[in-house]
Formats: C-alpha cells, sequence, structure tokens
C-alpha cells in the first residue's frame, strides 16, 4: 500500500477568489501541473507522474496531450535515440 504525505502550501486567499476554485480543487490542479512539468523535465517517469497527479496513466497520458506534451520526446532526443541504437 502506498502512503502520502501532506505539504502544506500556503496560498493567498485573493488567489483563490480570482481563481474561483475551492481549496481542494486548487490542490488537485497544482499536483496535475506539478507532475506535468516534472515529466516534461524528465525528474519523475510516466508512471510517477500519474501517480503524483492521482491518475491512471492512460489519463495522464491524455492529460500530457490536451497540453501539448509528448510522450516519445523531443525530435532531437528521438534522433540522438536512433542514432544510438
Amino acid at each position: 500500500m502506498r502512503q502520502f504525505i501532506n505539504i502544506n502550501v500556503p496560498v493567498p486567499e485573493e488567489i483563490l477568489l480570482s481563481l474561483r476554485v475551492e481549496n481542494d480543487e486548487l490542490a488537485t490542479q497544482m499536483k496535475m501541473m506539478t507532475a506535468l512539468k516534472l515529466y516534461e523535465n524528465r525528474k519523475l517517469s510516466l508512471g510517477q507522474s500519474a501517480v503524483f497527479a492521482e491518475m491512471d496513466e492512460a489519463d495522464f497520458i491524455k492529460f500530457l496531450g490536451r497540453n501539448r506534451i509528448s510522450i516519445f520526446g523531443s525530435i532531437p532526443e528521438i534522433i540522438e535515440d536512433y542514432q544510438n541504437a
């Protein structure tokens, strides 16, 4: 069974008012966007990022696609992998 820890992030109330979201919704959005950036920067794997975002991998892949993040890497990375193969 996975163990989770809670991290408290202070957010000014006016930010919540500006975004028109509740605390839980903002926390969910923050986890999803953080997971996206960690995956994009190759700090976490696809599976780890999906767990961080509390999504299954298929939904996380769709989320990446909606945000124009490829699971296949950039063209230079693909060319480098091909040349190294």
